[in-house]
């Protein structure tokens, strides 16, 4: 029997630690905690991201200050922690917060989606935990190449994507009554990144709804507009529809904008759109035809490389069209659609809580460690141990200073 405990610090990290835990064996002991930072999700962010996983018939995980998170762990006794945070959070945990449990338990983390192409930086975060977990042979290779390369951190393993079964098996996918008339838009909070690039996309799923009455056009937000998500969105697409809606852009209820779990929303999609999405592997799971908008180009900048070759990139023109495709099978085989026993990552947990046990199990090293690296550390270390209002407050101060002093330097005599 192995004992899992779970870390989250945002929405898609804890949707992705909920999916994995349901794919540990089942004479395994799992807990979930949401650690809190500036970028915790909301109750309802919380529930949506564990719902159709077996975390959710818990009750909802709780989030715990890094304190208490320390003392859950001493309690609970885990023979693995999964890390399931951004990459700072995760150094910081690995190297103070959970440093010197005993007994001493093996560290897990890794990435909660699309992972291509791999960086040095996500490596370099994690290189203090001693199994880095992701979803494709491609991926397992390029961070594996990193590994080697730079040294520090464990080894890496192959998990399937945990939400590519949601849909199949949870209770959406009978809810809908074979109904399929909703075209679901995934946002991605970092890309386009122009406002103008944003709005194309609006008019164009606004053009989809006046030319199909029938048709339920959705925008699925990961956040709403006054809830944190992973990454800070600049211009949110409800924010920016309000605001092309009063100028009279685009008309009235022509797009709905929703929350929830996504596999909800796919359960009665006919079409699926995005920019850049894990939610797009989601589609394809559930047989949904998709476009991967191409417009503001494919690249490692737009977070949409991997769908070269896929069948599925497409244009906004495609979207009004509501011209959606199927993949291609061999690029499914290739990229997340392996078959699950060539997952291996429980194995790997397994038999390094075994050496942990044994006492043989070396630590990881950390990349990070050194006194070059001490100035990030205590940055992270501040998302971890102050109050995430007070920690805004002191952000929006500095900004407005700056602000402050460059109206000064600006007005001042030469």
């Amino acid at each position: 029997m192995t004992r899992l405990l779970a870390v989250a610090d945002s929405d898609s990290y804890l949707k992705w630690a909920a999916g994995l835990l349901d794919a540990t064996p089942e004479d395994w002991v799992t807990d979930l905690a949401v650690v809190r930072t500036p970028i915790t999700p909301s109750a309802a962010q919380i529930a949506a991201a564990v719902s159709g996983s077996r975390a959710r018939g818990e009750g909802l995980p709780p989030v715990l200050a890094a304190r208490q998170l320390r003392r859950a762990a001493e309690r609970f006794r885990p023979d693995a922690v999964l890390l399931a945070c951004t990459g700072p959070v995760v150094d910081a945990l690995a190297a103070e917060t959970l440093a010197g449990l005993r007994p001493r338990p093996v560290l897990v983390s890794g990435l909660p989606g699309i992972s291509v192409p791999a960086t040095e930086k996500a490596w370099l975060f994690r290189s203090g935990c001693d199994l880095f977990v992701v979803h494709s042979g491609r991926e397992v290779a390029e961070f594996s190449e990193i590994g080697a390369r730079l040294g520090g951190g464990g080894t890496v393993a192959l998990a399937r994507l945990p939400y590519l079964d949601l849909l199949a098996r949870g209770p959406a996918a009978h809810s809908s009554g074979g109904v399929r008339d909703r075209v679901v838009f995934a946002t991605q909070a970092k890309v386009p990144r122009r406002r103008e690039e944003r709005e194309r996309i609006l008019l164009a799923l606004a053009e989809l709804g006046r030319a199909r009455p029938g048709l339920d056009v959705v925008v699925k937000l990961r956040a709403r507009d006054d809830e944190r998500q992973t990454h800070n969105e600049r211009h949110h697409y409800e924010r920016l529809w309000a605001a092309m809606e009063a100028e009279g852009r685009v008309p009235a209820g022509a797009v709905r904008f929703a929350a929830g779990p996504m596999h909800e929303h796919l359960s009665r999609a006919a079409g699926f759109v995005t920019v850049s999405s894990t939610a797009a592997l989601e589609a394809i799971a559930g047989h949904v035809p998709l476009l991967v908008l191409s417009d503001f180009g494919v690249s490692a900048e737009m977070i949409n490389l991997v769908f070269e070759g896929s069948g599925c990139l497409g244009t906004l023109d495609d979207l009004v069209k509501a011209d959606f495709r199927a993949p291609a099978e061999e690029w499914c085989r290739a990229n997340y659609f392996h078959d699950s026993s060539a997952g291996d990552w429980t194995g790997r947990v397994a038999a390094l809580a075994a050496a942990a046990r044994a006492g043989t199990l070396e630590p990881a090293r950390s990349l990070l460690d050194g006194p070059e690296h001490e100035a990030a550390r205590r940055r992270a270390r501040l998302r971890l141990e102050v109050p995430p209002r007070v920690l805004r407050y002191g952000y929006r101060t500095k900004r407005r200073m700056r602000r402050v002093l460059k109206a000064l330097r600006a007005t001042a005599p030469r």
